[in-house]
C-alpha cells in the first residue's frame, strides 16, 4: 500500500520534511492538531497536557495493555497561530534522543483539501538517520490514516 504520508531526507543534512495532503477542510485538520480529544484519538495516546498557545506546552503518555507506561513526549510551543503553523520542540522521555525542532505547517488546496508539512531539524546528521532507521515512517503514515479517517467523520 503507498504511503500516503510523504518524507524527505537530503544525505548529510540534519533535518527531514515530511508532507501530507488531507481530504479535509483546513480549520478541520489543525483541529486534529489542537483538540486534545482528537489528538489523542489519531495519536493513540494519552494526552495529558496541550496547550495551543504562544508558550504553551504539550505532553503525552502511552501505555501497553498491562498499563505499563512505554512511551512519553513533552515539548513546548513556540508559535501557534490557528489554521497556518505550529512552531514547537519535541522530546521524547526516557530515550536516548535529543530534542528536536518542528515547524509544522497547513495550506489550504480546494474547501475540502489541505496539505500538512511538518520540517523537523535534528541536533545533528547522525541524530537525524538514528531516527530515520527506527521505522517511523510506518507508523505516523497509519497515524494520519487514523487522522483522515477520524477528524473526516466531523466534516
Amino acid at each position: 500500500m503507498e504511503q500516503k504520508t510523504k518524507i524527505s531526507a537530503e544525505d548529510g543534512k540534519q533535518d527531514l520534511v515530511m508532507t501530507r495532503e488531507f481530504e479535509l477542510p483546513l480549520e478541520l485538520l489543525f483541529r486534529a492538531y489542537v483538540d486534545p480529544e482528537i489528538v489523542a484519538q489519531w495519536m493513540g495516546t494519552k494526552v495529558l497536557q496541550l496547550e495551543n498557545k504562544n508558550h504553551g506546552s504539550y505532553r503525552f503518555e502511552t501505555s501497553d495493555p498491562t498499563g505499563k507506561v512505554v512511551f512519553q513526549a513533552n515539548g513546548v510551543i513556540h508559535e501557534c497561530i490557528p489554521n497556518q503553523k505550529i512552531t514547537r520542540t519535541f522530546q521524547m522521555e526516557n530515550a536516548p534522543f535529543e530534542a528536536q525542532l518542528e515547524f509544522l505547517s497547513f495550506e489550504k488546496l480546494t474547501a475540502d483539501r489541505s496539505k500538512f508539512t511538518m520540517h523537523i531539524i535534528y541536533k545533528s546528521v547522525e541524530l537525524r538517520n538514528q531516527m530515520m532507521k527506527i521505522g517511523f515512517a510506518p507508523g505516523l503514515n497509519m497515524a494520519h490514516n487514523r487522522l483522515q479517517e477520524i477528524v473526516g467523520k466531523l466534516k
